[in-house]
């Protein structure tokens, strides 16, 4: 089911999730099979080798291997800068379920991690490398992991919502009520109840929109999704967040925790999010299926 032929071959071992990361990083070389992530064909150029690589260092299990060893540390592309102010973590977490995390750069040239990649000194020194990280935005409780280590390493406050305050009792920064509140210059924290109890979507500039695990964009159905299948708070809740918040997000890039990223032009989005309102309003409450995940 994997190629298993030659010691120099690709492959995806028994410990995938299915997280998605994979094959957010390398289309057409990682695909689902039977509910976990396959390589359908070895790299033919430099590119898809690269491609490959960033799978692998995303990958939270470290389940993509090269032959019998695991990705050269050489060629880790992370943080991977995806625009001019956005970089993608990588090193997904087995804590935070593989969720993607961002650091956002901003106009001073200070950077905020938007969630958090599984903690090591090594991976910090990386991202502050790139610039003086000053706030570390916790999307929810799922996410929650290795932010104060974080926030400790690069003396940032520490943001999540009350409704998640379990899971960061330490942080510096606590959201409040259904809102939005503006954390900093042309960031704001918009709460969306619902995923979990104090879900938050970060916003920056009118363009980046950091979703956490409350919608993201689907390949299968071509728009935007909730993960219906795995609310842990409230559908309903979800379903009445997103009305309230749709009319005033203007955003083109969807940045989510899990679930692919997307750039559109921000009316194209406006259009898909009162559709989505509308569609989740439809939904009914439904038992937690981690295999009924549509990506």
């Amino acid at each position: 089911m994997n190629n298993l032929s030659a010691d120099a071959d690709w492959r995806v071992d028994q410990r995938c999730t299915n997280c998605d990361a994979a094959r957010q990083f390398a289309p057409g070389l990682v695909t689902e099979t039977a509910g976990r992530s396959s390589i359908v064909r070895q790299p033919r150029d430099e590119a898809e080798e690269k491609a490959l690589h960033a799978a692998a260092f995303a990958c939270h299990t470290r389940s993509i291997r090269h032959g019998g060893r695991g990705p050269d540390p050489a060629l880790d592309p992370f943080p991977l800068r995806l625009t001019e102010h956005v970089h993608m973590c990588g090193h997904n977490s087995r804590l935070t379920a593989g969720a993607n995390s961002y650091l956002l750069r901003r106009p001073a040239g200070n950077l905020m991690m938007i969630d958090t990649p599984r903690w090591s000194p090594d991976l910090a020194e990386k991202y502050a490398a790139v610039g003086p990280v000053t706030d570390v935005l916790l999307t929810h409780r799922d996410h929650a992991a290795h932010g104060r280590e974080y926030a400790d390493r690069f003396g940032a406050r520490l943001w999540i919502h009350e409704g998640d305050l379990a899971a960061a009792p330490d942080a510096d920064g606590i959201l409040r009520g259904t809102e939005p509140v503006e954390i900093a210059d042309g960031v704001s924290a918009h709460p969306l109840p619902g995923h979990t109890e104090g879900s938050v979507l970060y916003l920056a500039d009118d363009t980046y929109c950091f979703s956490g695990d409350s919608f993201y964009w689907s390949r299968s159905a071509g728009d935007l999704a909730v993960v219906e299948a795995v609310t842990w708070y409230s559908i309903t809740e979800l379903a009445a967040s997103l009305a309230r918040a749709a009319p005033g997000l203007r955003f083109e890039w969807l940045l989510p925790g899990h679930g692919d990223r997307k750039h559109l032009p921000a009316g194209d989005f406006a259009r898909r999010m009162r559709d989505l309102a509308d569609r989740t309003g439809e939904l009914s409450p439904r038992p937690v299926d981690f295999t009924a995940l549509r990506w």
